[in-house]
């Protein structure tokens, strides 16, 4: 059973995508206080709506805005900390699926679009949620066999930052260099006590893939080829973003851990 005594923010939380069920995920261990930030303000307050009426002890800041605008990214964190007082688990899911295109197709509109928000985005989030946890205390361990951490990021890539696939050059490179940042970040950070990984998804079942038919069209071919040779449910992504914001993983940094069905196993 995980613990989760402290704050959580979680990026891209409107809707019915990995984000939303990592906030209720979080609720559901008995996270008391809890951040949200989306692009679409009504779908986050779906979100926070379905948290308070399952967990009413939870308190839910709603905030939202383009997490690709640096001063909005500071500006969240900086609202959270007032709210709350500190930021102890950071996790960031906002992102989009670019148009299935090669290189020679696309144009440097809609190259910028899926990197400002993939990669930017994920960037200035954690910039700003790692410039308040190296401010604070680490919270007390309650297994006296692990070390206090004075916080946990969790960033979402993808699948496709380990391998790729044809028609998606600017989003594989998106993912990508979330890993790569990802990685560099558990470098600099561990000295602070701060544990810094990513997952990389495989065809989760969102609206990001199911609601276009051009999308659901490109990913089947790998929704087929996988060993379990099915889409990946929003949940089963927020159970391993939970184990690695939790205690439990203590000795887990720099890791991509793949969630995808055994795709990249082929």
């Amino acid at each position: 059973m995980y613990m989760f005594p402290g704050v959580a923010v979680i990026t891209g939380a409107g809707g019915t995508g990995i984000g939303a069920a990592t906030a209720k995920a979080f609720a559901a261990a008995g996270c008391k206080m809890i951040a949200i930030t989306d692009l679409n303000e009504k779908t986050l307050q779906q979100t926070a709506e379905s948290i308070t009426s399952t967990h009413p002890e939870t308190e839910v800041l709603v905030k939202a805005g383009n997490v690709a605008d640096d001063q909005f990214a500071d500006s969240f964190i900086d609202t959270v900390v007032w709210r709350f007082g500190r930021l102890d688990y950071a996790v960031n899911c906002a992102g989009v699926i670019g148009k299935s295109l090669r290189s020679s197709e696309t144009s440097l509109e809609e190259f910028d679009r899926v990197n400002n928000i993939n990669y930017r985005g994920c960037w200035l989030s954690s910039r700003a949620e790692l410039k308040q946890m190296v401010t604070q205390e680490a919270l007390p361990s309650h297994d006296p066999n692990r070390p206090p951490q004075r916080g946990a990021v969790v960033n979402v890539a993808s699948q496709l930052g380990i391998v790729s696939r044809p028609g998606a050059p600017a989003y594989c490179a998106s993912k990508s260099a979330v890993v790569g940042m990802t990685r560099a970040d558990a470098i600099d950070y561990s000295k602070d006590g701060i544990r810094v990984n990513c997952v990389c998804p495989g065809v989760i079942e969102t609206p990001l893939v199911m609601e276009k038919a051009e999308v659901r069209e490109a990913i089947m071919p790998a929704v087929e080829t996988a060993p379990m040779k099915r889409m990946g449910q929003p949940a089963e992504v927020a159970d391993a973003i939970l184990f690695l914001c939790s205690t439990q993983a203590s000795f887990v940094q720099g890791h991509a851990m793949v969630v995808d069905g055994g795709y990249i196993t082929l």
